[in-house]
């Protein structure tokens, strides 16, 4: 009985070896056009200030705003980063940061960062 059962075990694995070779790569497909990428304008603020970033995708004040206020901060012209003020401190409904920042922050490039983090709808407000 035991032998069937390797037998079995062996005939899978060699089938689904085939199939793996036999299947079509995950690659990027090679097209005869090369890929343009987007390239952004930077805006670089020239001196000390402070700016409200809208973030839609933050749904929390426990994991969302943290993961928002740590990619920030990774500038470093970054001095600070706030949540709004919230109407219920037990809800996150002003989905928005302020950002207080120091001359030479690039606000392209942290839109850049949230957008890589997942907050892909982050925009200036003001």
């Amino acid at each position: 009985m035991k032998s069937i059962v390797y037998v079995v075990a062996a005939l899978a694995a060699v089938g689904i070896m085939v199939a793996i070779s036999s299947s079509p790569k995950d690659g990027p497909a090679e097209s005869a056009e090369p890929a343009t990428a987007v390239v952004a304008t930077p805006e670089v603020m020239a001196e000390a200030g402070s700016l409200t970033l809208e973030v839609p995708e933050m749904h929390c004040q426990f994991a969302c705003f943290p993961r928002v206020q740590e990619t920030l901060q990774k500038n470093d012209a970054v001095s600070e980063v706030v949540l709004v003020d919230q109407p219920d401190p037990n809800a996150l409904t002003v989905k928005k940061v302020v950002v207080k920042y120091d001359s030479g922050f690039d606000v392209t490039a942290a839109l850049a960062d949230l957008h890589k983090e997942g907050f892909s709808s982050a925009q200036k407000v003001q």
